[in-house]
């Protein structure tokens, strides 16, 4: 590169950061989660939303979807034109979805069993009763799917349907460095130490997984500083990994001891609560959804729950592209959205 062509790039990139100033100095709070709805229902920081309908729902059955605890669920409802909730509303459904809140140090003794067959029961109770029915759809989305599939071999009486999303279910692959970090750390002295295990922590292990993501993404940020639509989207997305809640150190225990390390859930020795989680007492419509090109939650990890299960109607779903992708693409606006409500929807006459 000669002095002249180095001179020019010093002299655009200047102009650059002069119109992306020039372009956050318009830009106000940064919100997500924006579709509107209400709060029904509350025990201790758990709520339970019901997103707003201005028409009468074509789906009979309503649906709770649960996103994992260790992030939020903002995610599913990003910015109007990238809300797999909305998306849901737009095609029909009648959605509820589990806020897990933030925990603090006085939370550090719930369990999953507090997780699963209390708040999640609990809210299931709360739909059926509000709706007069006596089984609801089921939606878990990564770690909420986990949490989904564990419920539904207990409680399989209280649902109709249940869809999962890049759920981790078989942990024994070596295919992500995440699976082979929670083999080895001593996660009994983490949580007798910490009590409440930090998201930062967390986030700096995810972090980890693809390093070169976190530094390419800051790469085209100069160029699209000047487009507020995209700087935007950018501030929204970071905004979300930003906001994470710190996890109770119980649940954490037996979620890295008995899933990732021991795999005691794809093996039928995972118990909930004294009770065995027999995966074979699933027999509702079960949708599994995996994305392709996804590097937290490995293909073999989800894929191997539909041998496992009793579900005669059992689906597996393919969506090309990664982890993330499958909440806020464009992709999953257009295909992934209708193509779940349809399959709920003719399951729930």
């Amino acid at each position: 590169m000669t002095t002249v062509d180095l001179m020019e790039e010093m002299s655009q990139s200047a102009v650059k950061l002069q119109k992306g100033y020039e372009t956050l100095q318009h830009i106000g709070k940064v919100e997500v989660g924006t579709t509107p709805k209400m709060l029904v229902w509350q025990q201790d920081k758990v709520k339970l939303y019901r997103y707003d309908r201005s028409t009468p729902a074509k789906c009979k059955i309503p649906v709770l979807v649960s996103f994992a605890i260790m992030n939020r669920h903002d995610v599913l409802d990003l910015q109007p034109d990238r809300s797999l909730m909305k998306k849901f509303l737009d095609e029909g459904l009648d959605v509820y979805i589990m806020d897990w809140g933030y925990p603090s140090k006085a939370d550090r003794y719930l369990t999953m069993e507090d997780y699963i067959d209390g708040y999640m029961n609990n809210a299931v109770d709360f739909i059926r009763e509000a709706h007069g029915i006596n089984k609801i759809n089921k939606m878990g989305i990564c770690q909420g799917g986990t949490f989904s599939t564990i419920y539904a071999a207990l409680y399989p009486e209280k649902l109709n349907t249940l869809t999962v999303y890049v759920a981790p279910f078989d942990f024994t692959t070596d295919k992500c460095m995440l699976y082979k970090w929670t083999k080895y750390i001593d996660v009994d002295t983490m949580v007798d130490s910490l009590g409440i295990i930090p998201a930062d922590l967390l986030n700096a292990g995810f972090g980890m997984l693809k390093p070169s993501a976190d530094i390419s993404k800051y790469f085209g940020v100069m160029d699209m500083m000047q487009d507020e639509s995209k700087i935007m989207n950018f501030l929204r997305m970071e905004y979300w990994k930003n906001d994470c809640p710190d996890l109770a150190g119980e649940m954490y225990r037996k979620y890295i001891k008995d899933l990732f390390r021991d795999n005691k859930l794809i093996k039928g020795e995972f118990e909930l609560g004294g009770r065995r989680v027999d995966l074979k007492n699933i027999t509702v419509p079960f949708l599994n959804v995996y994305a392709t090109e996804d590097n937290i939650i490995p293909n073999e990890s989800t894929i191997g729950i539909n041998d496992k299960i009793g579900s005669k109607d059992k689906e597996l779903y393919a969506f090309p592209g990664g982890h993330i992708g499958v909440f806020v693409g464009a992709r999953s606006q257009k295909e992934l959205g209708p193509k779940v409500a349809e399959w709920v929807t003719k399951r729930s006459k």
